[in-house]
């Protein structure tokens, strides 16, 4: 039976993006404290939820948006929830691929400000941010919706994550790399057991086959501490991938994986159901090509590494024209130097965010990586001089930031 809301009167809608917006300069606060009260004012619609809970560095999305494609494929009713969007807001919860629009966005905010009033009435660290507020729209809205799974993926780390208030029936880790140094802390290991903080007691977890030594052994000592059964996931997976690049076999592997241990759990997927999710998931602004150009969301040195291996095995023998943006937490030198060996020309544009990297504090770096390297005022004018010079059949790639990828996206796709 479906969590229900209770009926409400209801005025014209508003748009919900104005509200969501304004909640964007709350600082980043990571903490359990305001979610679990939240949950409990809103009777806990999390609770009847059958989840499949994902975290890591890099791959968890793809991941994610394989299992989930598999649980449709089984014929369940799947929640989708991800970050960060790329264009709109809306993409980061979906039911059976549908994203929710803007009048249950609207009607759902309503709930959690009536049921949470210490949200607008206080002021400071008592406040929901936006990615807990996000998180609570996605737990309602699936459970108003009955769905039989749901996929969730950590925003950032895993122990101190909003979407760690839930009590899942399988856990998984993808990939672990240095990212978010400045919050998680500047070491594998420090990373590693972060993210394995959403193992817990009795709850089966799995994590990504190839893990860096140091982070394995913090992942193993975790899941021993929590007393979490764990799995390591095969190095590769065997079948059809719809997702490009050779990156995606271990993702696949991992999401097969897990979704064996759902299985296991009592949430039933077949084999042929894994194979068909794996085989047909798409996941928008990964190794995506529209319009002629490719986009891609490596945003830290081993996203980077993945895209620099990916390229010449998807494009064989073609130059690579890069329009790159970062952001001004990542480690842009490590994605560069990564970039490097493959790129002919580089285009640096600062993605649309506050938190953009000026391309003038590291045009000089690049320059020395690439030759022909140069600067652009907006997204549109970086695509259009990267055309120009891929008039011999070279590559057009945007990477860098998801931001970025998201607004070429946009541009691209009209």
């Amino acid at each position: 039976m479906a969590w229900s809301l209770q009926p409400e009167a209801r005025g014209p809608m508003a748009d919900p993006h104005v509200y969501l917006d304004s909640l964007q300069p709350l600082a980043m606060r990571l903490g359990l404290e305001r979610m679990e009260r939240a949950l409990a004012a809103l009777g806990h619609p999390e609770r009847g939820l059958r989840i499949l809970h994902v975290a890591g560095t890099n791959g968890k999305g793809s991941a994610c948006a394989m299992a989930a494609q598999a649980l449709v494929e089984a014929g369940h009713r799947t929640g989708l929830y991800t970050s960060p969007h790329l264009v709109r807001f809306n993409e980061r919860i979906a039911i059976d691929g549908v994203p929710i629009d803007d009048m249950a966005l609207d009607r759902l905010a309503s709930v959690v400000r009536r049921a949470c009033p210490w949200h607008d009435a206080e002021a400071g660290v008592d406040r929901l941010t936006y990615f807990e507020f996000a998180t609570l729209l996605a737990l309602l809205h699936f459970a108003e919706a009955g769905t039989d799974a749901v996929v969730l993926e950590v925003g950032l780390g895993g122990r101190l994550d909003a979407t760690n208030a839930v009590r899942p029936l399988v856990c998984a880790v993808s990939r672990i790399g240095l990212d978010h140094t400045e919050m998680l802390g500047d070491t594998l290991g420090a990373i590693a057991r972060e993210k394995a903080s959403i193992f817990k007691k009795g709850i089966p977890g799995v994590v990504a086959h190839g893990q860096h030594p140091e982070a394995m052994l913090a992942l193993r000592a975790e899941a021993e501490a929590r007393g979490a059964p764990l799995t390591i996931a095969p190095a590769g997976y065997r079948g059809p991938i719809a997702l490009a690049g050779p990156h995606q076999e271990g993702n696949a592997a991992l999401a097969a994986a897990a979704l064996r241990l759902l299985d296991a759990a009592g949430l039933p997927v077949s084999e042929g159901a894994i194979a068909r999710g794996i085989e047909r998931a798409r996941w928008p602004g990964r190794l995506e090509t529209v319009a002629g150009v490719l986009l891609d969301g490596a945003h830290n040195p081993d996203g980077a590494t993945a895209l620099a291996a990916a390229l010449p095995a998807l494009r064989p023998g073609l130059p690579v024209e890069l329009v790159f943006g970062v952001l001004a937490d990542k480690d842009h030198r490590g994605m560069l130097a990564a970039l490097a060996p493959i790129v002919r020309g580089l285009h640096l544009v600062e993605p649309r965010s506050s938190r953009a990297r000026p391309t003038t504090s590291y045009r000089g770096f690049a320059g020395a990586l690439v030759e022909r390297t140069d600067e652009h005022a907006t997204v549109e004018q970086a695509i259009a001089c990267a055309r120009r010079a891929a008039v011999d059949d070279a590559v057009v790639c945007v990477a860098g930031s998801l931001y970025l990828v998201g607004e070429a996206r946009e541009l691209l796709t009209g």
